[in-house]
């Protein structure tokens, strides 16, 4: 399922003109958006029954006092999963495990699963202590950390050139574990770049990423164990929230490209999985 950002709509078309809620979720389901994205409360869980969409969450937060009350918004407000930004960069690797195994046996024991991002400014901030946290969390427990997947941060962080894969999708198991994905376009130097060059063709930085789209797609899809539903959100991030540039296509309309790609993709990956 594709989940819209709900942020990528932010200041839309304009920010004196910004559109109401009501309207961007009817905008949502008219662009073949399965969902949203963004962190749920019951007032926007109405809106998202009302135009028949669906939800995952959004948690930011280092304080366990406060997860149990955060995933049950989340989960009042009809989130099926919960995307978790989990601690700050400074947390040590102990205290992050420590921390995610509380918030996914809390998730689980609540009905709402609680992915742990791959994210900047996090205790996931560089691949070294993801995959560290990702370690001590299955010797601790015996099972996989769910993550949320988004490759751009990573990228950045390492300084990378194309072609991306060869130095981002280095632990299959934890890519096929995942259910839940962030698709932003990345190259090494911006963890978000356009879809479009601003004449209704893409980006030259754009297909240069889409073999990476492709990839990750492939590697989701390879085990045994895949099924069930995946949750993708086309993460374009707007000018306000620093991602995108004022002079750059805007973001909610990228997005929408986004998803039509998206779904090229994920038909294609399914139809290679069928052959195979």
């Amino acid at each position: 399922m594709q989940m819209a950002a709900l942020w990528s709509l932010w200041d839309y078309p304009s920010a004196k003109a910004d559109w109401s809620l009501e309207k961007k979720f009817a905008a949502i389901k008219a662009a073949g958006f399965d969902g949203i994205a963004t962190a749920m409360n019951p007032e926007l869980g109405k809106l998202a029954e009302k135009h028949g969409l669906c939800s995952v969450g959004y948690i930011s937060s280092g304080k366990p006092a406060e997860f149990r009350r955060l995933i049950q918004e989340n989960r009042d407000g009809g989130a099926k999963r919960i995307n978790v930004q989990l601690a700050y960069h400074d947390t040590p690797v102990e205290k992050g495990t420590a921390l995610a195994i509380r918030l996914v046996e809390l998730g689980e024991k609540l009905g709402c699963p609680c992915d742990i991002e791959v994210h900047r400014n996090t205790c996931t901030e560089t691949p070294e202590k993801t995959y560290a946290i990702a370690a001590a969390f299955q010797k601790a427990t015996g099972k996989l950390i769910p993550l949320t997947w988004d490759f751009s941060h990573v990228s950045v962080v390492k300084h990378l050139e194309p072609p991306y894969w060869e130095r981002l999708l280095v632990a299959p198991k934890l890519v096929q574990h995942s259910r839940h994905f962030h698709f932003r376009p990345f190259n090494g130097h911006h963890c978000q770049i356009p879809v479009t060059n601003g004449s209704g063709k893409l980006s030259f930085e754009f297909t240069q990423w889409l073999p990476f789209l492709d990839k990750t797609l492939e590697m989701a899809l390879s085990s045994k164990t895949a099924g069930g539903d995946y949750y993708v959100v086309p993460e374009m991030g707007p000018a306000r929230g620093g991602y995108n540039f004022a002079q750059l296509p805007n973001s909610w309309e990228d997005a929408q490209v986004l998803r039509e790609l998206i779904e090229k993709a994920w038909k294609k990956a399914l139809a290679a999985r069928t052959i195979s």
